[in-house]
């Protein structure tokens, strides 16, 4: 039985800081996409304030805290990574477009995550303000 560790692949500074970019337009958006769910609890809320319309109203409410919470860490990660290549850059100034960097894959893996588990939240969602609404 082999078992072979794969090195961590290499990418372009450039290819970072664009998927970097991306990612940070994706959290800015997604928490601002949050606010607009809590104004639509909010309305639900003032339609039907059954207790266990509640009960599901706290449970969204405690998620989309938790989603708030993971994306700031998200957000702060990513900087502080970009600030890694930009103090490179500055470093190394001539060399840096066409030295490698080791691909920042976990925080790719933790942005997917967090992708997945938001839509997941968000179509959850929808489907409770359509039971109500």
């Amino acid at each position: 039985m082999s078992t072979t560790t794969k090195a961590p692949a290499n990418k372009y500074i450039g290819d970072l800081h664009h998927e970097h970019m991306m990612w940070l337009n994706t959290l800015q958006f997604r928490k601002e996409e949050i606010v607009i769910l809590e104004h639509r609890m909010e309305d639900v809320v003032r339609r039907n304030n059954q207790p266990d319309v509640m009960a599901e109203l706290e449970h969204f409410q405690n998620q989309f805290i938790r989603q708030k919470e993971v994306l700031d860490l998200l957000r702060h990660d990513v900087k502080a990574h970009e600030k890694e290549l930009e103090n490179e850059a500055k470093d190394n100034p001539v060399a840096i477009d066409h030295r490698h960097f080791a691909d920042h894959g976990g925080l790719r893996d933790r942005m997917e995550t967090f992708e997945k588990i938001y839509m997941e939240l968000k179509n959850d969602f929808y489907r409770w303000v359509a039971k109500w609404m």
